[in-house]
């Protein structure tokens, strides 16, 4: 429902976090549920700044530290490699659906190269596979 609207995500973010710690459960579940809520609803970066700070301040009005500053890291660290996975997938898949397009069936070694290649090998053949005259030129003779 907030989609298109980061000021009312933001409100109704907030106000789940406020019921969370009012529920008064046990920290484990707290930041699970959190953990959810954080990527279900993710935030422009000057908005979760602005969240964070609202949770210190609840944190020490209520005097409970749910999630400390080294698990908030934490959760940043799993954020920031999550978007990372999605978006190497990503590539891999757009790779994979140009090599089809250019040059049919893709043989099974390649498709193992590209599922266990990094985000920056992949952009690479991407770019090579744009311009090559055969898939052997983007990534050298194959066993096909």
């Amino acid at each position: 429902m907030t989609r298109q609207d980061m000021a009312a995500r933001f409100a109704a973010k907030w106000k789940r976090i406020q019921l969370l710690y009012q529920r008064r459960w046990e920290k484990q579940r707290i930041i699970d549920l959190f953990v959810v809520l954080d990527w279900m609803m993710r935030l422009p970066e000057h908005l979760a700044q602005e969240l964070w700070q609202n949770i210190d301040l609840l944190e020490e009005q209520e005097q409970m530290r749910y999630v400390s500053s080294v698990e908030r890291i934490g959760i940043e660290k799993g954020r920031e490699q999550g978007r990372e996975q999605g978006l190497q997938q990503g590539e891999a898949l757009a790779l994979q659906r140009l090599l089809r397009k250019r040059f049919g069936a893709i043989p099974s070694e390649i498709s193992a190269r590209i599922a266990a290649a990094s985000l920056s090998e992949i952009e690479g053949w991407f770019d090579q596979a744009i311009e090559a005259g055969r898939i052997d030129d983007v990534f050298g003779p194959t066993a096909h």
